[in-house]
């Protein structure tokens, strides 16, 4: 399962909910890119000047807020982005599956991606 994203420090969280939602949740590899994303801010940013935002956790709209409300009341500093924003990443995949000698591909419409086959 080759897949990759740009997103800077929010690259791996995005590979990582996609990851877990093909070979967890067995969703197909389109639904998992296609499913909302959140990504914390709690460390240190990677590039200069390396911003730093203790508790701090973005959620797409598409998310229920009840799970907002119930970060918030654990502390977290919930912010909402718009649904299926470039900011929470766009991850493409390609999942084998083996058995039908099929190649399943999910492209991200965070951003413009797509999909070929033959």
């Amino acid at each position: 399962m080759p897949f990759g994203s740009p997103g800077g420090d929010v690259q791996c969280q995005a590979m990582l909910q996609v990851f877990l939602n093909i070979n967890v949740f067995g969703m197909a590899p389109q639904a998992a890119v296609e499913a909302p994303r959140f990504a914390g801010y709690s460390f240190p940013g990677s590039f200069e000047p390396h911003p730093y935002y203790p508790g701090r956790l973005h959620l797409e709209s598409s998310i229920a807020h009840e799970a907002g409300d119930a970060l918030r009341e654990l502390g977290h500093k919930v912010f909402e982005w718009d649904d299926m924003t470039w900011l929470a990443g766009a991850v493409c995949t390609i999942v084998a599956d083996h058995d039908n000698g099929v190649l399943h591909g999910g492209a991200d419409p965070r951003r413009p991606a797509y999909v070929l086959g033959w």
